[in-house]
């Protein structure tokens, strides 16, 4: 919980220093001598009347949104440790350096820096600490951006909760209603596609997939319009597999007990679209989340199987494990032509190519449209997300080109990322397409930052909305 205050009220409080910074000594307390400010470092400080924690920066001049986060997350995490109720923050240092976005992720940090998820939902004993922020001199609205702050705190949470929970109370319908009700106390209107409507409608794609298990699969359509007057519709597409055993062509063993969080991209999406309605932008948005599972069973598709997708093209399977391109195909489809979707986003655990090429904090993104990707990458600045963008051509292209059906759901043995994204623009109609590959950058083993915790990140929540904000700010402006 984060708070606005006039100055230090709490008895115990958190400072900050620049590595081999005067500050240090000027409490005169030797503390120079155990404590250099290296980035991350912390101590322990008693101090008459008040006890402080004091924070290590690192260098001046490598402090960015990232490590602003990281720095406060990891102040958060021994407070926790500590059992500490209540405390005071100063983050006027970075608002200077940084600007009003250091205040978001200032809150970012100290909240998910104390993040945990519990099945059992047992919670820890004690009262969560309780965060004083100081009134920044200068900073105007401290208080709207504390409350987008706590709105993206809350999209993030919520997402990190659905990819964590174990997946046999995660169902496709159950995760349906987790989001319908997250997101009923906005102006967000909701619709659920079921299993029998998915036949009738021809989404092959996606309950043929989703038909493999005894739980069926749905879309999920959430629609705002927070700009009633444009007829600018962004999709946002979320990949919602709940339980992805590769079909079959089974997963390997080392990869087993990752497959209840191949829904990352939907409960991301999820995030977004409620902090986007929370916030009233000025924009219209649907999101179409295909959910189902991924099983074996006498329906389950086989290797060389040719089915008809939702837009029409054909679709030859040679991967019964690349199923989330064939779900969010079906979605797009629809988006475009039931949903007036104008741009589309995609966003997915689609790719292990992806993480072997950047690894766990930096995703994979494409797109074929320059002045779209911008506005991304203009929100990517708030968001303090790592994306990577690949290139493509028309080599890539024909890698996907089947020759018993329009397209094959996997290209050669290399480029898998890039293939994998192409195969979802052949059903984009040529409307600017965006692709977000988070199979990295969704779950972490072993954390890379303080702001982590084991298990699922949220990645690619805050920068959906953020793009978002961005298109507000471009429509408000044309």
């Amino acid at each position: 919980m984060v708070s606005i205050t006039e100055g230090k009220h709490a008895h115990f409080f958190i400072d900050f220093a620049w590595e081999k910074d005067g500050h240090i000594r000027s409490y005169r307390l030797g503390l120079e001598e155990v404590f250099e400010g290296k980035y991350l470092e912390t101590l322990y400080v008693p101090h008459p009347g008040q006890a402080f924690l004091l924070v290590g920066c690192g260098k001046e001049k490598e402090l960015g949104l990232l490590e602003v986060k990281e720095i406060l997350a990891a102040a958060a995490s021994k407070c926790r440790e500590w059992k500490v109720k209540e405390c005071s923050v100063d983050i006027s240092r970075f608002v200077d350096a940084l600007g009003r976005d250091a205040v978001t992720q200032s809150v970012l940090g100290l909240e998910l820096g104390s993040y945990s998820y519990s099945f059992s939902g047992k919670e820890e004993e004690g009262a969560p600490c309780r965060f004083q922020l100081e009134r920044v001199n200068g900073l105007e609205d401290m208080e709207g951006l504390l409350a987008e702050a706590e709105e993206l705190v809350r999209g993030i949470r919520f997402a990190r909760d659905m990819v964590n929970t174990p997946g046999n109370h995660l169902r496709p319908m159950d995760f349906d209603r987790r989001i319908t009700g997250f997101v009923q106390d906005v102006e967000i209107e909701a619709q659920t596609l079921v299993y029998g409507q998915l036949r009738a409608m021809g989404m092959e794609a996606l309950y043929g997939i989703g038909g493999s298990s005894e739980y069926p699969p749905c879309l999920l359509i959430l629609r705002y319009r927070g700009n009633p007057e444009s007829e600018e519709v962004y999709g946002l597409i979320g990949k919602g597999v709940t339980c992805d055993t590769g079909g079959y062509c089974l997963k390997g063993s080392k990869s087993m007990a990752g497959i209840k969080g191949d829904m990352a991209g939907a409960a991301a999406v999820a995030g977004a679209m409620h902090a986007a309605a929370a916030a009233k932008l000025k924009v219209n948005v649907t999101a179409c989340l295909p959910l189902c599972e991924n099983r074996i069973s006498q329906s389950a598709f086989l290797p060389g199987d040719v089915i008809t997708g939702y837009g029409g093209k054909t679709i030859e399977i040679l991967n019964t494990d690349a199923e989330g391109r064939l779900v969010l195909s079906d979605a797009v489809s629809y988006g475009i032509r039931e949903e007036n979707i104008t741009r589309i986003v995609d966003i997915a655990t689609l790719t292990g190519a992806v993480w072997n090429a950047l690894g766990y904090t930096i995703a994979g993104a494409m797109s074929d449209d320059d002045s779209f990707y911008r506005m991304f990458e203009k929100g990517l600045v708030h968001s303090a997300e790592k994306y990577l963008r690949f290139p493509f051509g028309r080599e890539h292209r024909k890698m996907i080109q089947s020759d018993v059906a329009d397209v094959k759901n996997t290209g050669a043995d290399c480029c898998g990322t890039i293939t994998a994204g192409l195969f979802i623009r052949e059903f984009c109609e040529g409307k600017p397409w965006i692709h977000l590959d988070i199979a990295g950058t969704a779950w972490c083993d072993t954390p890379s930052y303080a702001f982590e915790s084991k298990g699922a990140t949220g990645a690619g929540m805050t920068s959906l909305y953020f793009m978002l904000k961005e298109a507000a700010f471009l429509q408000g402006k044309a």
